[in-house]
Formats: C-alpha cells, sequence, structure tokens
C-alpha cells in the first residue's frame, strides 16, 4: 500500500469515528411504547390449516398453508436457527400483520389519477392453491387475500432455480384498459424483534438486516446478531431493482409520516421495524414522498390488457460474514467497493473497484460534475479499478450501465476538504451546541449538549433520559466527538470551553469524585421527576411513561458500563495534549488527566 492509500486510511478511520458521534449526537425525539400484556396470544385463522414443510439444498423452508407465507426459514447448515420470527408467529397471525411471502400494491386503472392500496397482509382468507412441481415448490391466485376488484391477477410462486429458493411474483392485467403500477412492495420479515427479549435470547434468535438500495444491483443481507454462520442473502431474480427500502410503520409517526400500510407489531427501541424491497415506488414520490430527494429514480410500470410482468428475489447463503462478497461474485451479482467510502470529502483521491462478468458501458453522475470518474492505470485481478474524485458539497448518484443492461447505483456524500470539515464540526459543537446556565437544574451547564438539528437548537428534554442527559451514546456523543476533534486538529479556544465541562459537569456531576461510588459514571444527568419540579416544567407532548423516561434514582445510578469508556476517552485526550503541547490545556497538568483516565 502506497503513502497515498496509507493517507486514505488513516482519514477513512478518523472520518468515520468523528462522523459516527456526531451521528450519535443528533436526535430527534420519539416517544416508544412497550408491550404489556402477558397474556398468550390466540392463534388467527390463517393458522386453522397447519403447515407445509418444503427443502431446498440451503433452507428447509415452513410456509402457512392457508396463506402460503413463510412461517420459518431455517438454514441447513445451522438448522436450530431460523431467519424469520416463527416464534412470534400465533401473536403475528392476525389480520394486518406481514409475513415473507407477502406483497403491497399502489394501483390505478385507466385515466385514474388516485392510487388505490392493496396488501395481501390486510385481510387474510385462504389463498387459491395452483399445481406444483420439482422445480415449483408451492404456488398460488392471492385474488381471495386481496381486496374484491383489483385490476391484476397476482399469482405467487416459491420456486427453485439452479438449487436456490425463489420468491416470485406474477402480475397480470385481467381488465379491457391499462394498470399503472405505482408501487410494487416485498416486504422483508426476518427476525429483528428483540421485545421483551433477553440479551442472550436476542443473540440466539434475532439478525438485523441492512440494504444496499442499488437498483438492479441491490440485495439486502441479514447477519445474525451473536456475528456466527450463516448470512442470508436476497438478491434480485431475473428484472427486480431494488429502487427504495420503505418502512411499514405500526402508527403514524412522530413528525405526521402517514403509512400507507401498517404492520401492529410495536416499534421502539428494542424494534426498529420491518421494511419492505420497493420494485417501483413513484405513487410515493407524488404523494408521502413528496419534494424529499430518494435514494434513485421513482418509476412505474403500465401494464396494457393482458399483459403480464414477473418480479422476484432469491434467498443465498453466505457461510460466513466475510464471505458475503464471495457468495455474490459466485452468483454473478456486481460487487462495488468503495475507498476510503462514499463519504467523499472534495481534497481525497478516492478509489472505486468494480466486479462484474460485464464490462462497464456508461457512467452517469447526478448532479452533473459532482463527481468525476476516471479509468485508474492501476488495477486487481479480477477488478476494474476508477479514480474517483469529488466537487462540491452533498449527495451525489453514480450510475453505472454495463454492456449486459443491468444498471448499479452508488451514492456518495460529497463534502468540503477533510480538514475544513473537521474545524467546522469543532465549530458547531463549541458553538450552537455550547450550552452555558447556571441556572439549569440538571446542572448541565457548561457542555456540548445534544442538537436537535430538524428545530435548530439544542435538546433540553427528551423521554429518553440519556439523550438530554450527557450519557449513553446518544447524550455523550455531542461532548465526545468534541474532545476527539481536539485531538485531531487542536484549537486553543475550544479546548478552554472542553476544560470547563470537564471541571463543571464532568467531574463532580457526570462522574462521581467522592462517594460510595467515587469515580463511577452515572447513567444521565437528566431525570424525570415531576415532583421535583414546577408544575408543567416537562414537555407534553413525550410520552414519559415508558422505561426510558429514568427517574432521578435510576439516572443516578453507575451500572451502565459502556459509559465508563466516554469519560476515560475525554481525560485521555486531554492528557494527550497538555502532555505533548506547551499551553494548550492549562487547568491541570497532565499527571491530574491521566490518573483520571483510568
Amino acid at each position: 500500500m502506497n503513502s497515498g492509500q496509507n493517507r486514505m486510511w488513516r482519514f477513512a478511520a478518523r472520518f468515520c469515528f468523528v462522523a459516527l458521534l456526531s451521528i450519535i449526537a443528533i436526535a430527534i425525539p420519539v416517544s416508544s411504547q412497550e408491550q404489556t400484556s402477558n397474556a398468550p396470544p390466540a392463534p388467527g385463522p390463517m393458522l386453522a390449516q397447519g403447515t407445509i414443510e418444503l427443502h431446498t439444498t440451503d433452507f428447509d423452508l415452513t410456509l402457512v398453508r392457508s396463506s402460503q407465507t413463510a412461517a420459518a426459514l431455517r438454514p441447513k447448515i445451522s438448522p436450530d436457527f431460523d431467519f424469520t420470527p416463527s416464534d412470534l408467529l400465533v401473536a403475528r397471525s392476525q389480520d394486518g400483520y406481514f409475513h415473507l411471502g407477502d406483497i403491497t400494491l399502489r394501483l390505478r386503472a385507466g385515466d385514474s389519477k388516485e392510487w388505490k392500496n392493496y396488501s395481501t397482509a390486510s385481510k387474510r382468507a385462504p389463498v387459491t392453491p395452483l399445481a406444483t412441481s420439482q422445480s415449483r415448490l408451492a404456488a398460488a391466485d392471492l385474488a381471495p387475500t386481496l381486496p374484491d376488484g383489483i385490476p391484476l391477477q397476482v399469482t405467487r410462486i416459491w420456486a427453485l432455480e439452479n438449487g436456490h429458493l425463489v420468491l416470485r411474483f406474477v402480475f397480470k392485467n385481467t381488465t379491457s384498459g391499462s394498470v399503472e403500477v405505482g408501487a410494487l412492495g416485498i416486504p422483508m420479515i426476518f427476525n429483528n424483534v428483540l421485545n421483551e427479549r433477553s440479551l442472550e435470547e436476542a443473540h440466539a434468535k434475532c439478525s438485523f438486516y441492512d440494504p444496499y438500495i442499488g437498483e438492479d444491483a441491490g440485495y439486502l443481507q441479514v447477519t445474525r446478531l451473536n456475528g456466527k454462520a450463516p448470512a442470508l442473502l436476497v438478491v434480485p431474480d431475473g428484472k427486480t431493482p431494488f429502487e427504495a427500502y420503505n418502512p411499514i410503520l405500526d402508527r403514524p409517526g412522530p413528525f405526521g409520516a402517514k403509512p400507507v400500510f401498517i404492520d401492529p407489531t410495536p416499534r421502539g427501541i428494542t424494534f426498529e421495524g420491518f421494511y419492505e424491497w420497493m420494485v417501483h415506488s413513484r405513487a410515493y414520490t407524488e404523494n408521502e414522498w413528496k419534494g424529499v430527494q430518494e435514494w434513485n429514480p421513482a418509476t412505474s410500470i403500465t401494464l396494457k390488457p393482458g399483459e403480464s410482468k414477473t418480479y422476484g428475489v432469491k434467498f443465498l447463503i453466505a457461510e460466513s460474514i466475510r464471505n458475503i462478497e464471495r457468495t455474490l461474485s459466485e452468483n454473478q451479482r456486481p460487487i462495488a467497493v468503495g475507498i476510503p467510502g462514499y463519504v467523499l470529502p472534495s481534497d481525497i483521491n478516492a478509489r472505486l473497484f468494480l466486479n462484474y462478468s460485464a464490462p462497464v458501458k456508461s457512467f452517469a453522475v447526478e448532479p452533473e460534475g459532482a463527481i468525476k470518474v476516471t479509468k485508474s492505470t492501476q488495477s486487481a485481478k479480477a477488478w476494474a479499478a476508477y479514480d474517483v474524485a469529488g466537487n462540491g458539497w452533498g449527495r451525489a448518484r453514480l450510475t453505472i450501465t454495463y454492456t449486459d443492461g443491468l444498471v448499479q447505483t452508488i451514492q456518495y456524500f460529497v463534502t468540503k476538504p477533510e480538514s475544513e470539515v473537521v474545524a467546522d464540526m469543532g465549530r458547531f459543537l463549541t458553538t450552537r451546541q455550547w450550552f452555558v446556565d447556571p441556572n439549569d437544574p440538571f446542572h448541565r451547564s457548561p457542555s456540548v449538549m445534544t442538537y436537535d438539528r430538524e428545530a435548530n437548537t439544542v435538546v433540553m428534554q427528551d423521554s429518553r433520559g440519556w439523550i438530554a442527559g450527557l450519557g449513553d451514546e446518544g447524550g455523550g456523543g455531542a461532548w465526545l466527538s468534541a474532545m476527539m476533534k481536539e485531538w485531531l486538529e487542536p484549537n486553543k479556544e475550544e479546548i478552554e470551553k472542553l476544560e470547563q465541562f470537564v471541571d463543571g459537569v464532568l467531574w463532580g456531576g457526570l462522574q462521581y469524585q467522592d462517594g460510595p461510588h467515587q469515580y463511577g459514571v452515572r447513567k444521565s444527568l437528566f431525570y424525570y421527576q415531576p415532583d421535583e419540579m414546577p408544575e408543567g416544567f416537562y414537555r407534553s407532548d413525550f410520552d414519559w411513561s415508558t422505561w426510558t423516561s429514568w427517574n432521578k434514582k435510576a439516572s443516578e445510578q453507575v451500572d451502565r458500563s459502556y459509559d465508563y469508556p466516554h469519560v476515560a476517552a475525554a481525560y485521555w485526550i486531554l492528557y494527550h495534549l497538555a502532555r505533548n503541547n506547551d499551553d494548550l490545556v492549562t487547568n491541570h497538568p497532565w499527571q491530574w488527566y491521566l490518573e483520571h483516565a483510568y
């Protein structure tokens, strides 16, 4: 690796670390609703006919017989694990709950301007089974579980293709007029439901899944919380672009988001919700997403009378997380790797490596001129290498078209030169996010506080106590980001403020300086204790009834082990600056900070 590449790697590590902390510091108020009923759930009518067991090379697939949606998807190499929330199947067997194999549609027929919404989950009814074969494991006409009057015939097929499991949908226009498909979503229902689970149970049963919203090259990776093998990859079957990624809400969002399709599984801190793979999304951009810059251009498709269109996704197994890219390549999926990443300072010479069986036909950049892509003189085996340079500020989309017609999109964010970005961050943290109020009842002054960028103000209250209390990741990220910035690019004026924070808030406030908990780090300085505050002190638009709204006693506890590295890092940085520089740190000698760091 040459010196230029070394510099890029160093910057990548530095920038990503600081950027992560900055993101953590930006909070948007939400309320969390926990499940409170412990009564055993009643099975829904969809379970009355039992299940069907199917087997492929990679999976043991269980379908609910009446709906032909997935009840379980177990990898053969780890048969005790299930990628779907099968342990919640009974609780989620009533109308309205989405399962893998469901579909959502927004259609308009003829000259109509109004989009009509259709979902196979809204009101369950047994689907009509169709003929099967060796490669067609299960098939059904979905008309019984779709609203009356839908202008399309929808057929779902669970198939085998080259040994791989495929979920496929066929849409046929059965009317005498044209039908526009303005939104087509395939809900990705995997077990990321951590609600009411212990840490051990969540690690054993649950997964997180992450999308690459890259059009024809897009895919979803599902990785187990415990990091063990295998990983699940969901990739397009045929021409099924990953155009957008749509949350399936359980209720209207905190800023008035209008849910089109709802899944009642309660979203909150321990469940971020289910999402759907959007093949088309024009209906959303004309309504709920109007005026929002999407990852990819919104599309729709118009079916003429009698015309059919097929979409689907394929399920692949990667034997380890490290083998995800190899698995994609072995299955003829395009791979892109950006170095140092996809946040692109304008003074960095970045690289883009592409691995696909077909050559690149063309590049297109939006906005035009935001990035420049040129063929690199240096290449790697099986990889096409390109030099990438940014120009300006903001999001940029690179669209790659290959000679076989496949379209891949890559999203960049172009910034100022790296040194200017870091300087801007330090200035913002120690001015706009700098909070001074000697009368603050929670003794958070002076400090770098969490900031609400939409409201452009410091977050003084939040139902998640730590966000407004300088604690945990969400509350500590702001002041720790400011500390990290000084390690990279020291500024005397900013350091003086952080010294005030250490002496006035951190030592003796967030961290006990004496007593039985000496050196212990409390969970939060902010707390919810209405009997100690004037009437109406706490905001009425927050839900203060959940576990996240710590009272004073809870906020003073010192049992959050991951709070301690934040405090140690702050002391260590000031030790480092005091030890290696003259007159930057003046409140204490370097020995004081070193002693407090451990």
